[in-house]
């Protein structure tokens, strides 16, 4: 059993705290905001139990009740870390918070004679060597980027350092697949990592085809829902080109100089900002008003648990 620290209580947090207790593992939620902590538990359990009323609790031996037992808040960070074998870091996506957090984790762990536990960090693109370069905890530092909301999306990227020890990576990529994850592990440090960049690069795309006049924002998102999207549900881009063809190196023959030919007329790298950001918030307005964010962000996360639901009967 592991004792796992989730520093944050926000929504990636509680999700990261539903995830191990679900797994087993003994969870310590810490917040620098009192009331947020205090709020937590209640909010988890609300979670759990309409999960549970639904079919879609992750896989585990431990009915709801028990896997709340396995939560406890925390308000003194220092007392959390006493014992702690995993700390998950979850503070906003800024470099000097980050940097603060690490720094005031490396001194606390000094202070309680915690020299083993791993510390995982929820950066979406920041690298890891930026906030921990010169720390005493930066060879059993790591990121460790999931996707939100991570109860119900599987896939995490552990992103070392160059200055993090390899098993740190091994040891996290075998708890991560304990907990039901589907880990990937990046052989170098760079911007954005593996996800983001992909998804920028299709942003991207989008913001040419829509300022370019070629498509509005409603066909540009129906081109992805409708075409890529259904078949990236149940395998990636370099699979489905595999399928596409008789085999991938028969892909690469048939449609590798359209590709970069195609790929030549992309142009420079959009700024999304100005008149062209206005535009494409204007018709997202239309279809969906940013007072319903709240709501359509539920209907999301309703459907993913749903999917999550049928892949796991799909063995996927």
């Amino acid at each position: 059993m592991e004792t796992v620290v989730i520093v944050g209580s926000g929504l990636v947090g509680k999700s990261w705290a539903m995830l191990w207790a679900s797994a087993g593992h003994q969870v310590r939620l810490y917040d620098v905001v009192p009331e947020a902590l205090a709020s937590a538990p209640g909010q988890i359990k609300e979670i759990l139990t309409l999960l549970e009323a639904k079919g879609q609790l992750r896989p585990s031996k431990l009915n709801v009740q028990e896997q709340l037992e396995l939560i406890s808040v925390h308000p003194d960070l220092k007392e959390a870390l006493r014992g702690a074998t995993y700390i998950q870091e979850n503070t906003p996506e800024a470099l000097e918070m980050k940097r603060n957090t690490f720094q005031l984790l490396d001194a606390l762990l000094k202070e309680v004679g915690n020299t083993t536990a791993i510390i995982g960090s929820s950066t979406s693109t920041i690298q890891g060597s930026l906030f921990t370069n010169g720390l005493s905890v930066e060879e059993r530092s790591i990121v460790v980027h999931p996707v939100n909301p991570p109860y119900f999306v599987n896939l995490v990227e552990l992103i070392p350092t160059p200055g993090t020890k390899p098993e740190v990576g091994i040891r996290l990529r075998g708890l991560m697949e304990s907990l039901g994850m589907k880990p990937v592990i990046l052989n170098k440090e760079l911007p954005g990592f593996a996800l983001n960049r992909i998804q920028y690069a299709i942003l991207n795309e989008c913001w040419r085809l829509v300022n370019d006049g070629v498509l509005s924002v409603a066909d540009v998102d129906t081109v992805m829902k409708e075409g890529l999207a259904p078949r990236y549900v149940f395998m990636g881009p370099l699979e489905t080109a595999q399928l596409n063809a008789h085999g991938f190196v028969d892909y690469c023959q048939r449609y590798g100089q359209g590709i970069n030919s195609v790929s030549q007329t992309m142009q420079e790298i959009p700024l999304m900002s100005g008149e062209s950001c206005a535009e494409i918030d204007r018709q997202l307005q239309t279809i969906l008003p940013d007072g319903q964010l709240p709501q359509r962000r539920a209907w999301r996360d309703e459907n993913l648990a749903r999917l999550a639901s049928f892949k796991r009967e799909l063995g996927l």
